[in-house]
């Protein structure tokens, strides 16, 4: 891995821990070739300038990486729409980092996975013996209309599409896209227990921050 940077200060720290880095502008291309991107398999843009980290993914895509691509305005979805077919994956830190608090304050039989709209949530839900659909087959789940089973695995398996057929038993995990305004229903359905039930019993609190290394 090789880091490209333009603050001196931020050099001097990755120099002395050791990091393989070339000072300079990351959005050109021959600093970019200088730093192995002909031979890279991925390629992270991650500074705060927008811009420059469109044409760096863009030059990245030229030599055949994969191109990750850092922006950071959660909710504007024009960017998204418009980066997210010239990259192939695009971060919001700040989002990654409300997951991390939602995932602390939700409790081990819920995970979030990603917010895909200013009201939708992926999460991740693992049975229990408590759950009401426990037992049931996929294809007898009745979620509310404004959620739907994206994935299933059963206990310590991977993921895949759901199988109609396949029964509901403790420890098996779903992917389910819901809306926020649902997402307490779903849980109670698959788990046996609302969000607040699970905030009450957790009994703590949480605090949250952000950092980042450039």
């Amino acid at each position: 891995m090789t880091l490209i940077e333009q603050d001196e200060m931020k050099v001097r720290r990755a120099r002395d821990q050791e990091f393989p880095i070339i000072q300079g502008d990351g959005s050109r291309e021959e600093l970019l070739l200088e730093a192995g991107l002909s031979d890279a398999d991925v390629f992270g843009a991650l500074t705060s300038d927008l811009n420059a980290n469109f044409t760096a993914c863009m030059i990245a895509n030229h030599y055949g990486c994969r191109t990750v691509m850092r922006i950071d305005e959660a909710y504007r979805e024009g960017i998204y729409r418009k980066y997210a077919a010239e990259v192939d994956e695009v971060i919001y830190p700040e989002r990654l980092g409300a997951i991390g608090a939602k995932n602390a304050l939700l409790g081990g039989t819920i995970r979030a996975v990603a917010d895909i709209a200013p009201h939708l949530q992926v999460v991740e839900l693992t049975v229990t013996d408590a759950a009401p659909v426990n037992g049931y087959t996929i294809s007898e789940l009745q979620l509310p209309a404004d959620a739907t089973v994206l994935a299933f695995g059963k206990r310590d398996q991977d993921l895949g599409l759901p199988d109609e057929d396949l029964s509901l038993e403790d420890g098996d995990r779903l992917v389910v896209l819901a809306d926020f305004a649902v997402l307490s229903e779903v849980r109670q359905l698959l788990v046996g227990e609302s969000t607040a039930e699970a905030a009450a019993n957790a009994g703590s609190g949480a605090t949250s921050g952000t950092g980042g290394v450039h």
